[in-house]
């Protein structure tokens, strides 16, 4: 009760937030969501080695982490109700399209990721972050959970190439008990161990696989097609003229 009435109020005043969070810390304290700091280092990472400076990035709903942590080449966030991704795209095409902790919220999970896949560039990235050992959490609606599995076929279902999908997840006994009744910080002494059979968030990187090009045979009423039937015809005449009569 006491920890959740000191969230509110330090939401309420964010200078004063951002005081604390660098006092606590300079004493060992880590004023990070405990379930979330694994899954944060992996997919900062993964973003490091793409090279964010090259990046247009799109995120779903946007929150402060992602927009904080990197100099993206251009970065569009954004925000519930006024964009849908269930039955909503953006006119531009991105290299990266992040959804943090959103999909587990949407009526039609399958619908946003089909509108994902349709605003990547070929070769870029989905980065997908989503709970599994958490209680509802209604913002408005909780509906939806994934193991890594299961994630990895839902993003092939919306088109992702299985050879384009990584996933990852992290979570442990003491971590699942500690978030039941509140979103705790690790604090001091919060382990990172990680019991693969107790996760608490699950990711995945999906890519849009570039599409090999098609070989185009000509339609057989098309100018290329009647002159490749003539150049034959042309050369079976040849062939028949070097004949010698028997």
């Amino acid at each position: 009760m006491i920890s959740e009435a000191v969230t509110t109020w330090t939401r309420a005043h964010p200078t004063l937030k951002e005081r604390l969070r660098k006092t606590l810390r300079a004493v060992g304290y880590d004023t990070s969501d405990w379930m979330r700091i694994v899954m944060y280092r992996r997919c900062f990472a993964f973003i490091a080695n793409l090279g964010p400076e090259q990046l247009d990035v799109l995120e779903i709903s946007a929150g402060p982490h992602w927009a904080r942590e990197f100099r993206f080449r251009s970065y569009t966030g954004t925000s519930y109700p006024s964009f849908d991704i269930c039955s909503q795209t953006l006119p531009a095409c991105f290299d990266l399209i992040i959804a943090d902790q959103i999909f587990e919220h949407l009526k039609w999970p399958y619908r946003a990721g089909r509108n994902v896949l349709a605003m990547l560039r070929p070769g870029g990235h989905f980065i997908v972050t989503v709970p599994f050992l958490v209680r509802i959490h209604k913002s408005p609606m909780d509906c939806s959970r994934w193991s890594e599995e299961g994630l990895r076929y839902f993003l092939q279902e919306c088109g992702f190439e299985d050879t384009g999908i990584a996933t990852g997840s992290w979570g442990n006994r003491a971590c699942v008990k500690a978030n039941l009744t509140a979103w705790r910080k690790r604090g001091l002494f919060g382990s990172l161990a990680n019991e693969p059979d107790f996760p608490l968030v699950v990711w995945a990187f999906a890519q849009k696989l570039p599409q090999p090009e098609k070989l185009t045979t000509p339609r057989p009423d098309s100018a290329a097609s009647r002159i490749a039937g003539r150049a034959s015809e042309i050369d079976i005449l040849s062939k028949s003229s070097e004949r010698v009569p028997s």
